[in-house]
């Protein structure tokens, strides 16, 4: 069921609820109403009646109960005299007619009427005999007023529901086009285009929804522009890095192969001296070696798979302070790292790597200090600190080394903090889960 149908049934449930204990509420009020009603008519006729024997210094003749008559206008009530002999005389009561138009609905007479007590009051004639005063409540006209007021207390009722149902209705409406409106452009950003924007709502909640929406945006575009410049940028590193191969490959390999050649075709002659031919190819071969192993060390360094994190890094620190006899380096590595898994070790050791290209490169450092540890947490924690220039982190949207740096950990499900300002170095924070 739609969030339009779910609010409108329940509204229509409560409104009904009312109605129902509006309702009850009504009849019983009119019942109480209409009893207390009867009740002092009933009282009030016995009063009159009683007043007015009182007043009379003999008993009553027959002749003499016409002053009844006056009890006609009596309303509520049905009031009878019975002679001895049985006849009734009606007083009051008699003009209880009404049309069917307005009579209340019988259902409403059989809940608000109530059992009533019929009254006898004795009073003696002059000639000795007795009458019967009989006073019955007759309460169709109280009942009809009632009916009148509840009629007009449940038109008032059903016309404020209903009022209120179109209240609800109209924001109702108004917020579900809002939700369409966010739906749909959350349809469009689910396709890739992440400059759709959300306009502004005048609902507050409404409101923060969409900035939240299009902040989010915004992020997701930036990521993802971010991420197209990083492919572009590893596609070129990779094509960059098949050119230098092949550069070195046709330039040292090519022609020390095709010296090698040359030297042995001339020691097929019967005059070459063999002796130095053998050492010039020696010489040639040692040289391939050195440059077969410099590139076999830039593409994986096999000491990595043979010792292991810690000496890899002591060794690429060594290297990097011969080639940087200004910069001072020292680094902090526990034992433990050697057991960690493979992909970790060579992730490890890119970031540091690239860490020290960007600190060569741009930092202009002193020191630079690399401590790579495992926390109580079971989380490797790697922190690279120099005292170069620094930079402003906010405004540095050029350049891959960091962003590759970030990559790198994320694809670890690991953590990382850049904390630097200009002229106050840089220091890089890494978590890594290992277990």
């Amino acid at each position: 069921m739609s969030l339009r149908y779910q609010i409108i049934f329940r509204i229509l449930l409560s409104s009904l609820c009312i109605l129902v204990l509006g309702g009850a509420l009504a009849i019983w009020q009119a019942r109480l109403a209409v009893e207390k009603e009867v009740d002092a008519s009933i009282q009030l006729a016995l009063q009159l009646i009683t007043l007015g024997m009182v007043d009379t210094p003999s008993p009553l003749q027959i002749d003499d109960l016409s002053r009844f008559s006056a009890l006609r206008q009596t309303r509520h009530l049905s009031i009878q005299l019975q002679h001895p002999n049985g006849q009734l005389i009606q007083f009051a009561g008699e003009s209880q007619h009404r049309h069917p138009e307005q009579m209340p609905p019988d259902w409403f007479i059989r809940w608000v009427k109530g059992d009533y007590p019929k009254v006898e009051h004795q009073i003696t004639t002059l000639d000795g005999g007795v009458i019967t005063l009989i006073i019955q409540a007759q309460p169709l006209d109280e009942i009809t007023e009632v009916w009148q007021e509840s009629l007009g207390f449940f038109t008032s009722i059903s016309l404020l529901t209903l009022l209120t149902f179109l209240a609800v209705n109209l924001v109702l409406n108004k917020s579900l086009k809002t939700i369409n409106v966010i739906v749909e452009t959350l349809r469009v950003i689910e396709t890739g285009q992440y400059r759709q924007q959300l306009p502004t709502f005048s609902t507050a909640e409404f409101d923060s929804i969409a900035k939240a929406i299009n902040h989010m945006t915004v992020e997701l575009e930036k990521t993802q522009q971010e991420n197209h410049a990083l492919t572009q940028h590893s596609l070129e590193i990779q094509e960059e890095e098949r050119q230098r191969l092949s550069q070195e490959l046709h330039d040292e390999f090519g022609q020390s192969l095709t010296a090698i050649k040359v030297m042995a075709v001339t020691a097929a002659q019967p005059k070459a001296d063999s002796g130095k031919i053998t050492r010039s190819i020696t010489e040639i071969c040692d040289h391939l070696m050195l440059v077969l192993r410099s590139m076999m060390q830039q593409l994986h360094p096999l000491v990595l798979t043979e010792l292991g994190l810690k000496a890899t890094l002591e060794e690429m620190v060594n290297h990097w302070s011969e080639r940087n006899p200004d910069l001072d380096l020292s680094i902090q590595c526990a034992d433990e790292v050697d057991g960690l898994d493979k992909n970790i070790t060579r992730q490890i050791f890119r970031v540091i790597q690239e860490c020290l290209t960007n600190v060569v490169r741009h930092a202009q450092a002193d020191h630079v200090s690399i401590d790579l540890s495992l926390s109580a947490e079971k989380k490797l924690v790697l922190r690279v600190v120099d005292d170069g220039q620094g930079c402003n982190l906010h405004m540095l949207s050029r350049g891959f080394g960091l962003r590759g740096i970030k990559e790198r950990i994320k694809s670890l499900d690991g953590e990382i903090t850049l904390h630097s300002q200009p002229g106050a170095g840089m220091r890089i924070t890494a978590w890594i889960p290992v277990s």
